[in-house]
């Protein structure tokens, strides 16, 4: 009787490609890198462009003209744009993980309309006019509109399914009462139609202190829930056998996303395609590894959010486009083209 004997090793092993962990491990830093130079391309152009140098005097040599530029007028907006880019890319990542639809963004579940909504009756029924007012109403609007979307989707027995029919019927109803609000009511109409477009020009110190706690909260608790979320993209089944407490991470999901995309919010106003198109993008070359998507749009969401800003300021200098409209204008195109690949990455 012949006995086969044990296959003998592959010649090629040795010249076998790197793992992948140290690719992936790699390309972050590179991106990380990426985002260093965009930071410092968002310090030096504007109305007035500065050299590296000038922008390094005015860092840490923070008077005369330099100082009032970089220190005064960039660096609060700069460091607003990392803050909101991160939180939206990250909030994207984790609603669409949840809902299980690669079309998720903080529109979905209502988060943005609540925000608007909040906005709006601050402004049209207690007088509230300045942007550190509108941030608190934005938050609590884009938190109720969170728990509310919890809750009737289900609660602990939500589903994907579910939460998103929530979310789309709380937006429709939502933005109806707004463009109600803001037709009857002139004023409303005016004072929103900065905030509503999308915007980092605003950004103070305040603002930045103010947000800074919900999106560090936020940012902890979505890269937490990398492995649960891994478990349950095979299923709800498959998720339990693994061990994952589907209502627990469901919950945890939800306060993060509203977290995240509440902060996002009412700082900059409803920023689009942010939170949708770079969790695609990731997802295209670190595949379906939430461990892998979220620190990746953490630092690739804030490279969009930020070139936009700067391409925003270069194409109509002196003035300037806000970042809300860069980004619908650059995302429509890439997004269509993403999904007409014939190799798309599936959640």
């Amino acid at each position: 009787m012949l006995v086969d004997s044990p296959p003998e090793p592959r010649a090629e092993t040795a010249s076998a490609p790197p793992d992948r962990r140290a690719i992936r491990a790699a390309g972050l830093l590179v991106s990380v890198l990426i985002l260093a130079c965009v930071a410092v391309a968002s310090l030096a152009i504007g109305a007035k462009e500065l050299s590296l140098g000038q922008v390094w005097h005015g860092l840490f040599q923070a008077s005369g003209t330099y100082g009032d530029v970089v220190v005064d007028e960039r660096l609060a907006r700069t460091l607003l744009g990392l803050l909101a880019g991160a939180a939206l890319g990250l909030a994207g990542a984790v609603l669409q993980a949840l809902t299980r639809n690669p079309l998720a963004d903080p529109g979905l579940l209502g988060i943005n309309a609540g925000a608007s909504a909040a906005v709006v009756t601050a402004i049209t029924f207690l007088g509230v006019t300045s942007l550190q007012g509108y941030v608190w109403f934005a938050f609590f609007g884009a938190a109720a509109v969170g728990v509310l979307v919890w809750f009737l989707g289900g609660s602990r027995g939500a589903t994907p399914v579910r939460l998103a029919l929530a979310g789309t019927a709380l937006s429709a109803a939502l933005y109806g009462y707004l463009q109600a609000v803001m037709i009857v009511d002139e004023a409303a109409l005016g004072k929103m139609r900065f905030w509503t477009v999308g915007s980092l020009s605003s950004a103070t110190d305040e603002t930045i202190t103010q947000v800074l706690p919900f999106i560090a909260a936020g940012v902890l608790l979505a890269l937490g829930l990398a492995r649960p979320l891994n478990a349950m993209a095979m299923g709800d089944d498959t998720a339990k056998a693994l061990g994952a407490h589907l209502g627990r991470t469901r919950a945890l999901s939800m306060l993060a996303a509203t977290m995240l995309c509440g902060a996002a919010t009412a700082a900059c106003g409803p920023i689009v395609f942010v939170g949708l198109m770079v969790p695609h993008v990731v997802r295209s070359f670190t595949g379906p590894d939430l461990r892998w998507i979220l620190p990746y749009a953490a630092v690739l969401s804030p490279v969009l959010l930020l070139g936009a800003d700067v391409v925003g300021r270069l194409v109509a200098r002196p003035a300037e486009l806000q970042v809300g409209i860069v980004t619908a204008i650059v995302g429509g195109p890439v997004f269509i083209f993403l999904v007409r690949r014939r190799r798309t990455a599936q959640l």
